[in-house]
């Protein structure tokens, strides 16, 4: 829990840092569709290591980085097991009772877990490089478009940046109350699996608990600064576009014409 880094800010005052939170927005959408057309081994290991290369603008230590992702490990082996397991086509490699491996099993679990752990690494550098609220302003300037047709665009932009900002807290409470029950002899590693589902109990309620009074807290502290919505307000942080912005779009244009090439 205390290594998790999804969601949480690093200030710093890298060329990512100072990107526009809109054009890392939209990078990382693109990278998203992109990631896709990587399926070789050429195509993973440009988009390898062009994510490599963006931790080192960032300038964060990679083995900064790659102990925060630990705790993210656990659900993409779980979720690339499947397709390793159950994937029948192709030559057989290994097999025990109705658990098989074949080749093309294999080849399309690893594509899967590389995306996987691709997506995860540009999502945790944008959400590093980019406070909650710039977020929240990227995601209401990008859907003003859609405005007209009675969108709750500057909702859905609070929703986020609430939803990132409490993403650490809600880490911080549960590893607190962990640590509170094991000081009072829960021990969660011991016992069967339905023994150590009903040991979560005592972490599930009071965070719960916890959420909903800071929910409330935070409500009653908006309502007592006057916040009426997005109708009527002035912004105080303004967005501004500039070339590295329009350049970082373009890179990421050609990146996917060259797997587009590549692929296979």
């Amino acid at each position: 829990m205390d290594k998790l880094i999804l969601g949480r800010y690093i200030p710093g005052n890298s060329p990512i840092h100072r990107l526009d939170p809109r054009s890392k927005l939209l990078a990382m959408f693109i990278f998203i569709l992109i990631i896709f057309w990587a399926n070789n081994l050429v195509t993973n290991l440009i988009m390898t290591g062009f994510t490599l290369s963006l931790i080192g603008l960032s300038r964060m230590k990679l083995s900064f980085f790659l102990n925060g992702l630990q705790s993210m490990f656990g659900i993409i082996l779980f979720t690339t097991a499947f397709q390793m397991f159950f994937n029948h086509q192709g030559q057989l490699i290994w097999q025990f009772g109705i658990l098989k491996i074949t080749d093309t099993g294999f080849q399309t679990a690893t594509l899967i877990f590389m995306r996987f752990v691709l997506i995860i690494s540009f999502s945790t550098l944008l959400t590093l490089t980019t406070t909650p609220l710039s977020l929240s302003d990227a995601v209401e300037s990008l859907l003003k478009p859609l405005k007209p047709f009675k969108v709750p665009v500057h909702e859905i932009g609070l929703m986020l940046s609430l939803s990132l900002r409490f993403v650490p807290t809600l880490m911080d409470d549960t590893s607190r109350i962990m640590k509170a029950q094991r000081a009072r002899g829960v021990d969660f590693g011991e016992g069967s699996m339905v023994q150590k589902i009903k040991s979560i109990i005592p972490i599930l309620i009071p965070l719960f608990a916890s959420s909903f009074k800071r929910a409330d807290a935070l409500a009653v502290a908006m309502e007592a600064r006057g916040y009426q919505g997005g109708d009527g307000r002035s912004k105080y942080r303004r967005l501004l576009w500039r070339w590295p912005d329009s350049l970082t779009i373009l890179i990421m244009i050609g990146l996917g014409l060259l797997l587009f090439i590549l692929k296979s």
